[in-house]
């Protein structure tokens, strides 16, 4: 490959997309693609726009507005989320082992 061929490459890899995909829309969203719709009917979602005849995408921009206008979240965090596993109990992976020494002291 060429030193032209490759700066080619390299520069589509850092440039930002401008327009997406449902799939890349639910994707950064963490939406799934049907919430995605059902949102869009409830004027609720920015609407997609037309890349040609037979695609629509949405713009990156009023995506990325949609989400930092919407509200902050009173809910707390569930509390399997924390360092604990399910229920606040811890699991397995966050418990150390008690070793001789510890038991000891």
């Amino acid at each position: 490959m060429d030193g032209k061929n490759m700066s080619n490459k390299k520069r589509q890899s850092v440039l930002k997309p401008i327009m997406i995909d449902l799939e890349a829309v639910a994707e950064i969203t963490g939406l799934s693609e049907s919430t995605v719709q059902s949102l869009i009917r409830a004027n609720d979602f920015p609407k997609p726009r037309k890349a040609s005849a037979r695609r629509s995408c949405w713009l990156l921009r009023e995506i990325e507005e949609w989400a930092e206008s919407r509200p902050v979240s009173d809910f707390l965090p569930p509390p399997n989320t924390e360092a604990g596993g399910r229920n606040g109990k811890p699991n397995s992976q966050n418990v150390l082992p008690i070793t001789q020494d510890a038991q000891t002291e």
